[in-house]
């Protein structure tokens, strides 16, 4: 009696589906039939309960009509065709090898056509990641391109609506990643802000964007539409505004302002490309959108973007091959001093792009000698003010720390040591950075001192630690470090450092244990001054920095590690 009762509910449903396809109401608008959405996910639940492929062949070539004729009338429906389309898919995921269907166009169709107008709607929005969520091994072997090329428009979903979708969107967000998609989504998760601005604007001058294509817009015969919106919304201005003089002004101002915010803008993956931050008139947008009070949406990306960040470090640094890695670099450090520009954010994606970068030299230090001549340009760019000024500090640090690369690049270890070499120079010679006294205040006078006594530490540092690594630097580095040892500089920690250096530099084996790479260049080798900490209650120390023995009396080699170190 069940099994009747199931084939009942079967024969009903099924002819919901073909008294909707002739109702003359719903044959241009499938959706609207209120009735369509329960009798599809009815008759996906029995074919599952039932598991019988002659039910599957009766429903399949129904659900296939309704989802053509759903994606022909999208443009002209006043319904939302989302959830209808969704549960058509999971049908298609679910029996495609039984009536040998191939879901991948249905897939791509549904963001390209679908999802592109419905991503603002947040019952869409949240039914999506469930599906992807309850598919995501589906996609994972048999679709493993369809997210990655779509990441554009995932995060402009999840952009859109914010906090209360993060859980599932972080449960995707893994699939987003592939070999084509990796570095172009790490300038769109950093503009993840940006991005809220941008949609905001456009819904504020064309309505509602649920139900309207953004992509379709780029991509219409009538351009200067999308571009006066773009500069009313950037600029505060309009091609209207003002007199013919104005006018020529804003158009020459759209001109290099409205290809960074159509990128930002796509639905799809076709790239890294160009973002155009030099432009005076992006930088002014922005500042201009951190004036304003900020929207409860763009104060949610704000605080994502940063968590969303830690989860692209964590997938780069355990996934992702060493070439893209290499390839990620320059683009942290192009990005760093180029984000969205309020104050807490600024400081939570520094962070984090400095951590991400850190961590790729430590796992390949060979980069920093691949990628020598973006990381000397830096270097060069350490005066342009104290975002930049930090970078080139910490690219100091990884220099010094890593040995330029290697014992196999000292061509590039050289170059790299005179990078530093000038740039501790004109720190000495020209105090680029303040050191004189000048019209400025008190507090910005000192800031720069403070600012340029740090880089000055950390290029010593980089220095004494990367003549420690190749020692035929070493001539040149007790000549640099002399100098600042004599300069006597206003901040004594600059040139008592220098000095404590070439002290320092007098004994070889406490030298390389205090200055050395933390890893044995050779395998199977162990460093003077390199202890298995393993062994701490018997090993000697006859190598260990000398200041850990200041408090101990008799014999210099006559002590372990219990002696120097804290009981537990």
């Amino acid at each position: 009696m069940a099994g009747e009762a199931k084939f009942k509910e079967f024969d009903f449903h099924l002819r919901s589906l073909s008294s909707s396809a002739r109702d003359s109401n719903f044959a241009n608008d499938p959706a609207s039939d209120p009735s369509l959405l329960n009798s599809v996910k009815s008759l996906c639940d029995l074919c599952r309960s039932q598991k019988s492929e002659d039910l599957i062949a009766r429903v399949y070539p129904h659900l296939n009509r309704i989802f053509q004729r759903c994606l022909s009338s999208i443009s002209q429906s006043q319904t939302s065709n989302g959830l209808l389309l969704l549960a058509i898919l999971q049908f298609f995921l679910d029996f495609g090898d039984v009536v040998l269907h191939d879901a991948d166009p249905n897939l791509r169709t549904y963001f390209k056509s679908c999802l592109s107008r419905e991503f603002a709607d947040p019952i869409v929005a949240e039914a999506t990641l469930e599906f992807l969520n309850a598919n995501k091994k589906k996609f994972s072997s048999s679709f493993p391109t369809l997210l990655p090329q779509f990441f554009p428009l995932l995060l402009k979903l999840f952009a859109w609506n914010g906090e209360k979708l993060e859980k599932s969107f972080r449960r995707v967000f893994p699939g987003l990643i592939s070999q084509g998609s990796f570095l172009p989504l790490f300038p769109s998760i950093v503009d993840l802000p940006i991005l809220v601005v941008a949609l905001e604007k456009v819904e504020k001058n064309s309505g509602s964007l649920v139900g309207s294509s953004i992509a379709s817009i780029q991509k219409s015969t009538a351009p200067e539409m999308l571009l006066a919106l773009m500069d009313e919304a950037y600029t505060g201005s309009t091609i209207g505004d003002g007199g013919v003089d104005s006018e020529s002004e804003d158009s020459s101002t759209m001109a290099v302002a409205d290809p960074f915010f159509l990128e930002l803008l796509k639905d799809e993956n076709d790239g890294l490309a160009e973002r155009h931050w030099a432009s005076p008139a992006v930088a002014a947008a922005l500042q201009a959108a951190v004036s304003t009070p900020m929207s409860d949406r763009l104060k949610q990306a704000l605080r994502m973007t940063p968590r969303l960040l830690d989860m692209y470090t964590a997938i780069a640094i355990r996934e992702v091959n060493d070439s893209l890695i290499c390839a990620l670099v320059p683009l942290l450090m192009a990005r760093y001093s180029n984000l969205f520009p309020e104050k807490l954010f600024l400081y939570e994606a520094q962070k984090r792009i400095l951590e991400l970068m850190l961590a790729a030299f430590n796992r390949s230090p060979s980069f920093i000698a691949l990628l020598k001549k973006p990381i000397v340009d830096r270097l060069g760019e350490a005066y342009d003010g104290p975002t930049k000024t930090e970078l080139a500090l910490q690219l100091c640090w990884a220099i010094g720390e890593h040995g330029g690369g290697g014992e196999a690049h000292k061509d590039a270890a050289r170059e790299l040591f005179e990078s530093l070499e000038l740039l501790l120079y004109e720190n000495l010679s020209s105090s680029r950075l303040g050191l004189r006294e000048s019209a400025v205040g008190s507090d910005t006078t000192n800031f720069r001192k403070s600012s340029q006594s740090r880089l000055l530490c950390f290029v010593v540092t980089a220095i004494a630690k990367l003549a420690t690594y190749h020692r035929e630097l070493l001539p040149r580095a007790r000549v640099s470090l002399t100098k600042v040892a004599r300069s006597r500089i206003s901040d004594a920690r600059v040139w008592k450092r220098a000095r404590d250096y070439l002290c320092l530099m007098n004994e070889p084996a406490i030298c390389l244990s205090v200055l050395g790479p933390c890893e044995s260049p050779s395998k199977g080798m162990q460093k003077p001054g390199t202890v298995n900490w393993s062994e701490g209650g018997t090993k000697m120390i006859s190598h260990l920095p000398f200041y850990l023995l200041g408090d101990q009396e008799g014999p210099p080699h006559d002590f372990s590690f219990r002696d120097v170190l804290p009981g537990r």
